[in-house]
């Protein structure tokens, strides 16, 4: 039996579309021999409890990002854009708007909508940068709402680095990229620090998203604000900026209390990059 690839961490529990039961091999890293798991999924519900130890809801968390009681909980779903020509390039993006989706983005792109086709989003925000917001077209393709463009989901500003190819940006500004590398949060020009300014943007982004009427929303932007989006729900400082990651394409799910609390449900999902799978809530 083939195995299925999935890549990213599920940290809760995440309906998968598997025709039957399918097996795989995990290493086990306490005592380094291999361990065979069978899951079995279908189109109805599983239940998920003996996993989870019956955390499929929660009622307190220690961050609230809204400064007053929700109208409802409310599911998040992070998606970060298809890959552009600057990622097939290897250059920094930025805020940059000359970097477009390229024909394997739109592709990706497809894959995501295919996989969320199932799923009732109330609404669509996206960043106005043209790769997020191709993305964000097809992912909305055949939905009744408009989509939604908030400025405050565009990429973070790079200045002079924006366009470089990276081996080029580390030669000719070898402190400054090796500090945007390395040690982010301290990334400044000028005394403009972009990713500790782009915490408090994120956290007023969050508060004018979670304000909106609706318990599920769909979010198209880039990896540094899925980064700072993800951190911020969890309480996380800039500093911990590289300790998250998100692919072209990648799925992110937060679901949030009404006290604005958010519990993370799923980090990087890729799986239907590599599966014609369709993830059910």
């Amino acid at each position: 039996m083939s195995s299925v690839p999935i890549t990213g961490a599920i940290l809760a529990s995440t309906h998968l579309n598997f025709p039957s039961t399918h097996i795989s091999k995990l290493q086990n890293p306490i005592y380094g021999r291999r361990s065979r798991i069978r899951i079995h999924c279908s189109s109805s519900s599983p239940d998920f409890s003996s996993i989870t130890g019956g955390a499929l809801d929660f009622q307190k968390a220690t961050t609230s990002l809204s400064s007053e009681q929700l109208s409802s909980p409310k599911k998040i779903t992070l998606v970060r854009h298809g890959l552009s020509s600057w990622n097939a390039e290897s250059r920094v993006q930025g805020s940059s708007d000359l970097s477009v989706l390229t024909d394997e983005g739109a592709k990706q792109a497809e894959r995501c909508r295919k996989a969320l086709a199932n799923i009732h989003f109330d609404k669509c925000f996206a960043s106005p940068i043209s790769r997020a917001k191709s993305t964000a077209e097809i992912l909305w393709q055949g939905r009744k709402e408009a989509l939604i463009f908030y400025d405050s989901l565009k990429e973070v500003h790079l200045f002079f680095l924006e366009g470089m190819k990276n081996e080029d940006a580390k030669q000719r500004y070898p402190k400054e990229y090796t500090t945007w590398r390395e040690d982010p949060v301290n990334f400044n020009v000028n005394g403009t620090y972009p990713i500790r300014d782009l915490w408090v943007t994120t956290a007023e982004t969050w508060r004018e998203i979670l304000s909106n009427p609706g318990k599920s929303f769909l979010v198209v932007t880039h990896k540094s604000i899925l980064r700072a989006l993800v951190c911020t729900a969890l309480g996380l400082g800039p500093e911990r900026f590289r300790a998250i990651d998100v692919n072209n394409g990648g799925i992110c799910v937060l679901n949030f209390n009404k006290r604005g609390e958010a519990m993370l449900h799923s980090l990087n999902m890729t799986a239907h990059m590599y599966t014609d799978l369709t993830y059910m809530h």
